[in-house]
């Protein structure tokens, strides 16, 4: 069975040194590099499965790298970083980022997330590919894309198993717990935030008024409903 391949673009040598070795020792294939340059040659030679990412590199962005990816490969991408104010966390996720990590940061609960979106990445579907229409935008699930007013938007895949489940409760409240329970996992560590940072993405991609949403709806003190 093929190891997972991940990569690393991290410019400070000790803290990719120590990832490298200790997601090694967990079984994954790890590239590594140390400024966007590296990192361009070996995401477009050898794509991997999963991408850990700085955000302040030598030579550019993480966040301009992050959309930059966005636009070849549908990899899921976290965020390693000291940049941990709300506005850069969500700022990650607007990016097209499926998980944010700042430092410093527990190996353990890294490689948590890592095997949790691994593990559901590689999931073979049960169900033939499906088309969802909410409002003005349809969802393709098999392409993870959603178009609205002819401009295509690609989703993670956290979007698209949220959306999922909002689907399957379509105009039933689902709580922030579920949510998490049910798309992030109980070996991950997310949390309501996390939840509350993609329904804003989605509705960016979704909704004709993002700020007025008429089908990703809040229910105040509980979670969120699709009508």
């Amino acid at each position: 069975m093929r190891r997972p391949r991940i990569l690393i673009v991290e410019d400070e040598t000790d803290v990719l040194e120590a990832n490298r070795i200790f997601l090694e020792a967990e079984g994954y294939e790890v590239a590594c590099a140390i400024n966007l340059k590296e990192a361009r040659n070996i995401l477009w030679e050898r794509p991997p499965d999963l991408i850990l990412l700085d955000v302040l590199l030598p030579d550019g962005s993480g966040y301009d790298f992050c959309g930059e990816i966005r636009g070849r490969t549908a990899a899921p991408i976290i965020f390693l970083t000291c940049m941990n104010s709300g506005e850069q966390i969500v700022g990650g996720f607007a990016r097209g980022a499926d998980d944010y990590v700042t430092k410093p940061f527990s190996i353990a609960e890294l490689t948590a997330r890592i095997r949790a979106i691994v593990r559901r990445a590689a999931r073979v579907p049960d169900a033939p590919p499906e088309l969802i229409t909410i409002g003005k935008a349809t969802v393709d699930l098999a392409a993870q894309t959603v178009e609205h007013e002819g401009t295509v938007h690609r989703l993670s895949y956290y979007e698209i198993e949220l959306l999922r489940l909002l689907v399957e409760r379509r105009a039933t409240p689902v709580a922030r717990d579920d949510i998490l329970t049910r798309v992030w996992g109980l070996d991950a560590s997310p949390t309501n935030r996390t939840v509350d940072n993609f329904i804003v993405k989605l509705r960016r991609k979704i909704e004709k008024l993002p700020e007025k949403p008429e089908h990703i709806l809040t229910v105040y003190g509980f979670g969120y409903k699709l009508v």
